[in-house]
């Protein structure tokens, strides 16, 4: 009898703190009066169709009945289409959602940090939209036509792992994903960026008086004025216009109720976009060249809402409700997570992209997952034309 227990699927699954999941659905008694289509069950196919890149329920059960061989060692009983319908229609995204944060925990154990010229831990925090057709999702109303959930996350730039990810309809504006977040749960210290959408005095105060630094870029509708110098102009770095302490306000009447204490604003000249920029902080000790340099590396959370919308399947739908599409969000994101550990663990020299496309390929081959990185792309692809003619009978 062939062994099933060594696919490159099994291998994947044994990476998840699988007694935190049970404890999960125990919590949201997602196994209730459930004889077949388990929690688990529900997960595995999920995160197969996330895998494989399926397109319909009829699509993971066809797939899945290729591979019933393997169905006992994965934990499957049923691949039905009704049944993974209901299951994503019933059973809470909440379970989910607690077991992507479990295994963040384990990711930011051993993810290998980016080193930067400053000890500080640095954060990014954007959203990103994902559009829905507003005739099938209509819970999801965005604008008058228009369906969409919005993607709050607060990014670990060190890491490139999300912190923090809240899934809210379209409409929350951003500055509400500031406005909620607990500053008190960051290493005092921590460095966060975050663009004009983030302007919230009140908030930036909490930050201060937390011990957080923020950096962010100015708008022109900001009643901002100079008190001061930090830097002298004759000693400022290449390619900085200014660093200089303002307050807001006007010349005449200074709102320190807004934000009581002095603000450190940041001009620098982009020679490679002909353009300036302007930047606001609290950090004083930093150099403007750093404060600069910060603000450049958010392009880390622009990259990865690129990455996750290019590779992870979070723009079509398996199902129509609510619970259903934030249940396939939560999946793709833990298979984020999934790829993300296994490259830091194994210390894969190729990118995660290279890597979600090599498991892709051999899902459901059995060979040891560590000889499997060794090999290339263009040698795992025929790998998968030798073992193609007998596929159907694994």
């Amino acid at each position: 009898m062939s062994n099933y227990s060594n696919t490159i699927f099994n291998q994947l699954l044994s990476f998840l703190p699988r007694d935190r999941f049970n404890y999960f659905v125990g919590q949201h008694q997602g196994d209730r009066n459930i004889k077949r289509m388990t929690a688990w069950n529900h997960f595995t196919v999920m995160l197969y169709a996330q895998i494989a890149s399926k397109k319909s329920l009829r699509d993971i059960e066809t797939g899945m009945k290729l591979h019933d061989g393997s169905w006992h060692h994965l934990g499957i009983k049923t691949v039905a289409k009704s049944s993974i319908a209901d299951a994503n229609r019933r059973r809470s995204y909440q379970i989910f959602e607690k077991l992507f944060y479990a295994l963040l925990e384990r990711c930011k154990e051993i993810t290998p940090h980016r080193e930067f010229d400053f000890e500080n831990k640095l954060y990014s925090l954007d959203a990103s939209v994902i559009n829905l057709c507003l005739s099938t999702f209509d819970w999801a109303k965005y604008r008058t036509t228009k369906g969409a959930l919005k993607l709050h996350v607060l990014l670990d730039n060190r890491t490139a792992l999300p912190e923090l990810i809240n899934i809210t309809d379209g409409k929350t504006a951003d500055i509400k994903k500031l406005q909620d977040l607990d500053v008190k749960a960051l290493e005092k210290g921590s460095i966060i960026v975050f663009d004009r959408a983030y302007i919230d005095y009140e908030k930036w105060k909490e930050l201060d008086e937390n011990g957080l630094t923020f950096v962010s870029r100015t708008k022109k509708s900001q009643n901002i004025f100079v008190v001061g110098q930090h830097t002298e102009k004759d000693k400022l770095e290449k390619n900085i216009l200014a660093d200089e302490i303002v307050m807001f306000g006007s010349y005449d009447v200074i709102e320190k109720e807004k934000y009581p204490k002095d603000l450190r604003r940041v001009k620098y000249y982009d020679k490679e976009k002909q353009k300036e920029y302007v930047y606001l902080t609290n950090n004083f000790e930093l150099n403007a060249k750093q404060i600069a340099d910060i603000y450049k590396d958010r392009w880390q959370i622009e990259l990865f809402f690129k990455w996750i919308k290019q590779n992870l399947k979070i723009k079509t739908f398996l199902g129509t409700s609510k619970n259903a599409v934030m249940t396939q969000i939560w999946i793709a994101m833990i298979y984020y997570l999934l790829v993300a550990y296994i490259k830091f663990q194994t210390k894969f020299k190729n990118s995660l992209l290279e890597l979600t496309r090599m498991v892709r390929e051999t899902i459901m081959f059995r060979r040891n997952l560590i000889d499997l990185l060794s090999l290339t792309t263009e040698t795992v692809f025929k790998l998968k034309l030798e073992k193609s003619p007998q596929m159907s009978f694994w």
